[in-house]
């Protein structure tokens, strides 16, 4: 469906490690999500005739600005020269101090990917006090957020792709299997068993990583899931609340929002 730009939308960019995944928020609505193969040798030309597509298919060329949030740095370089040549408009490439470093619990927080500290901004908003998120990507990453809006941390493991990639190219008589549930937990044949093994053992490791999470932050929060996974894999939990798919590309629009606040409240005191 045609969404025919009125306003100025502002493009957020979600760089992971598999995909790139775009969304154009307007008004108060997400416009459209686009979700491309991550790829570290694709051109800023070449970006320029993806995406300029998808933009003209929305009559959305021109726009408010750009905000990435990126853990791939060479493609983070190639959008920021894409954005410049084609839009000439500087992106921003959002980090913790966008947020505040007052509201960021971590050791190191430029070591921080800006779409955990994403996940962590938007769950907080969309639940008005703590959550924790598990975004099911290429890592499988677990955020606590407290009640207050504070990012106090969380977990990375491996993501269900990677375990099954793992699996498949170590043990000779094993085989890639499609990523659906199974009628029974207990695998009848090798194609069941490895499906219960993948799904619902990822779905164990969520459960029990959740639980371990609240119980060390002493509070009950709900539980956002997210990520390419997350459809397959939140049925399957017992500790997800809710799946929310623009959940990070949520939260890259908020702390935009935020950055731009700062930026004025400095321009104009």
């Amino acid at each position: 469906m045609k969404s025919g730009c009125v306003s100025r939308p502002l493009l957020c960019i979600d760089v992971g490690n598999t995909h790139v995944v775009l969304g154009l928020f307007a008004g108060a609505t997400w416009v459209r999500r686009w979700r491309l193969k991550t790829n570290p040798w694709t051109t800023a030309d070449e970006f320029a005739v993806y995406l300029s597509a998808l933009l003209q298919d929305e009559r959305c060329l021109e726009l408010e600005g750009v905000a990435m949030a990126s853990v791939v740095p060479a493609v983070t370089a190639t959008l920021v020269q894409w954005a410049r040549r084609y839009l000439k408009i500087e992106p921003a490439v959002l980090c913790a101090a966008d947020v505040g470093l007052e509201r960021v619990r971590y050791d190191a927080p430029e070591q921080l990917g800006t779409d955990r500290l994403a996940n962590a901004v938007a769950a907080h908003a969309r639940t008005g006090g703590a959550a924790v998120v598990v975004d099911c990507g290429t890592a499988t990453k677990f955020e606590f957020v407290d009640h207050a809006g504070v990012y106090c941390g969380g977990a990375i493991a491996p993501g269900l792709g990677i375990a099954g990639d793992a699996l498949f190219s170590r043990a000779a008589r094993l085989y890639r299997v499609p990523l659906a549930a199974p009628p029974h937990v207990i695998g009848r044949n090798t194609v069941h068993a490895l499906q219960v093994g993948l799904l619902y053992g990822h779905a164990a490791l969520i459960d029990g990583m959740v639980e371990r999470i609240l119980a060390d932050s002493g509070v009950s929060a709900p539980v956002i899931a997210t990520g390419g996974f997350a459809g397959v894999l939140a049925p399957l939990c017992r500790r997800v609340d809710e799946v929310v798919d623009s959940l990070t590309l949520d939260g890259i629009r908020l702390i935009f929002a935020e950055r731009q606040r700062k930026k004025e409240t400095v321009a104009d005191p």
